[in-house]
């Protein structure tokens, strides 16, 4: 450096400067471009000007500097060593904009195969890891650090942590598994044998998220998944059946209460919201009670949640109808025997209770 005159640092001032001024510009110049992307229906623009985005600054800032490097005429260890500290800087940013652009891009995609609801972030962040790891290894082969070494040592290191971060390794391989097997899905509707249910709303690296119908959250560890009986109510299909009971008194024609039960049945498919129109309503007497005849009618929800407004909707409605056609609810009652002692049989009495159950 014992050439070095001003004129030559001016000018590479002038050169950074020069890149500053350029990194503001295209700085500008990319955040109109993301928000122009960001109108559109379409996923990989945004992707693309994020990319841009993320790079146009900081590759400018790192141009500049090489440049003024050159222009200052620095000795050649000197600029073999800024070379290699630019190299490095240039590979850690691409490496970091590539790791957001590849798990956006993950994420997209398992967004587009789960559905709306689907926010699985566990294949983002692997991705993001592995991205991040190829990058730091390229970086310190540029800054001529043999990886030989440290991927073996590595591999001693990573079965020692293996060994101490067990459960943490279960339960990366059970969330990748689950969602491999496809055994449940952001958006479903699950119940676990432990008595855990709700919607799921995410499934990481450590854990599953679930919101139940009270609008809480439980965080499962996903390995739970493994050795517990599931049911999920979205599998194979979202609609399913439902079990409304009742009881009528034995006075009533049951083949024209069967009549009524389905049209009432086909009144709530068709007029409240999650009922499956087209379905076909189905009425199954099943016992002979003390003072009723029991029954259930099945119906059909087209999701889990819906059931609830379904069922609500039809008890109030047929409690309305057997009201108007004048059936009579079933009454508790109970026959009793009682002996005088006088030898004789016994004299019947009787006595009713004024319990009533309408449609129970």
């Amino acid at each position: 450096m014992g050439d070095l005159n001003w004129e030559r640092v001016i000018a590479a001032g002038i050169v950074v400067a020069a890149a500053l001024a350029v990194a503001v510009l295209l700085r500008l110049l990319t955040g109109r471009l993301f928000k122009r992307a960001g109108d559109t229906r379409a996923t990989w623009d945004d992707m693309a000007a994020r990319l841009i985005k993320d790079l146009a600054v900081p590759l400018s800032v790192v141009l500049g500097l090489w440049i003024a490097a050159r222009v200052l005429q620095l000795p050649r260890g000197a600029l073999d060593a800024t070379a290699k500290v630019l190299a490095a800087a240039a590979i850690l940013v691409i490496t970091l904009a590539m790791a957001r652009l590849i798990s956006s891009g993950v994420s997209t995609f398992a967004l587009a195969r789960q559905g709306v609801a689907g926010n699985v972030t566990i294949f983002a962040n692997i991705t993001r890891v592995v991205v991040l790891g190829i990058g730091i290894l390229v970086m310190l082969q540029s800054l001529g650090v043999s990886i030989t070494p440290l991927l073996g040592a590595l591999g001693v290191g990573g079965l020692a942590v293996a060994l101490a971060l067990q459960d943490t390794l279960a339960n990366l391989f059970a969330g990748v598994h689950v969602l491999a097997a496809k055994t449940i899905e952001p958006g479903d509707y699950i119940k676990l044998a432990t008595g855990q249910e709700g919607y799921v709303v995410d499934i990481n690296w450590r854990n599953t998220t679930i919101r139940t119908l009270s609008d809480n959250i439980e965080v499962i560890p996903n390995m739970r998944f493994s050795d517990t009986i599931l049911t999920n109510y979205h599998r194979p299909s979202q609609d399913m059946s439902i079990l409304v009971d009742a009881k009528v008194t034995y006075e009533v024609d049951l083949d024209e209460l069967e009549e009524l039960l389905i049209e009432v049945g086909h009144e709530v498919m068709k007029e409240v919201q999650g009922g499956v129109a087209d379905s076909e309503i189905f009425v199954r007497y099943k016992n002979f009670d003390d003072a009723a005849v029991g029954f259930h009618v099945i119906l059909r929800s087209s999701e889990f949640g819906d059931q609830f407004r379904i069922r609500h909707e039809y008890l109030k409605r047929l409690h309305r109808v057997i009201r108007e056609r004048g059936i009579a609810p079933p009454y508790w009652q109970h026959r009793v025997l009682i002996d005088d002692r006088t030898g004789r049989n016994g004299v019947t009495a009787a006595a009713t209770g004024k319990t009533p159950d309408p449609v129970s």
